[in-house]
């Protein structure tokens, strides 16, 4: 059961991931690739701690189940919009890929909540979210260190591929909510 509590150590993670991504954007948009990539890596890997932490200790609240995937939607779609490009193994139209499905995803969620029905993230959902982080922090990775390649595969071609991934992944799970939401239209 949602509670109504706003300063929850959940929260209040999801509101420092905000600020780090804003500091992200900056560094990312400042050419400071290693800065990026670092302050990336924190950002996403502490995505799952919020989530743990408000179940493992009772803080779920409805602030929360709004704020952590919003926080997720903002890192994720403000890097792409900053990564996409010539060069990039994020192609733009990859980016309109992802942000309408997040849009879409957000709005079908809002309704379903509101109607009262839990509408949280099924494993697609999860799988996109993890192929995306993959694709964003190989793209950081390969611009920090260029020329690496860690078993002589460049990153460049092992950020395509998952840029390739997260954008199946991305539609599959954006057709499996609406899906799940067809009861909205009847």
């Amino acid at each position: 059961m949602a509670s109504d509590r706003i300063w929850t150590i959940p929260n209040i993670l999801s509101l420092t991931r905000l600020l780090l991504a804003v500091v992200l954007f900056v560094a990312m948009e400042r050419g400071l690739p290693t800065a990026a990539f670092w302050l990336f890596v924190v950002a996403a890997s502490t995505d799952w701690v919020d989530g743990w932490w408000a179940r493992r200790f009772g803080q779920v609240s409805r602030l929360g189940r709004i704020l952590d995937p919003l926080v997720d939607k903002v890192i994720v779609c403000g890097s792409y919009v900053l990564l996409a490009g010539a060069g990039s193994a994020i192609a733009p139209w990859m980016v309109v890929v992802v942000v309408v499905r997040e849009l879409v995803v957000t709005a079908i969620r809002a309704e379903m909540e509101k109607s009262g029905r839990d509408f949280s993230a099924a494993l697609s959902g999860k799988l996109k979210m993890v192929l995306q982080c993959l694709t964003i922090g190989l793209v950081l990775a390969e611009r920090a260190w260029p020329g690496l390649a860690p078993g002589g595969l460049p990153l460049a071609d092992i950020a395509g591929w998952a840029a390739w991934a997260a954008v199946v992944a991305t539609v599959w799970s954006g057709l499996e909510y609406l899906v799940a939401a067809r009861s909205l239209v009847r």
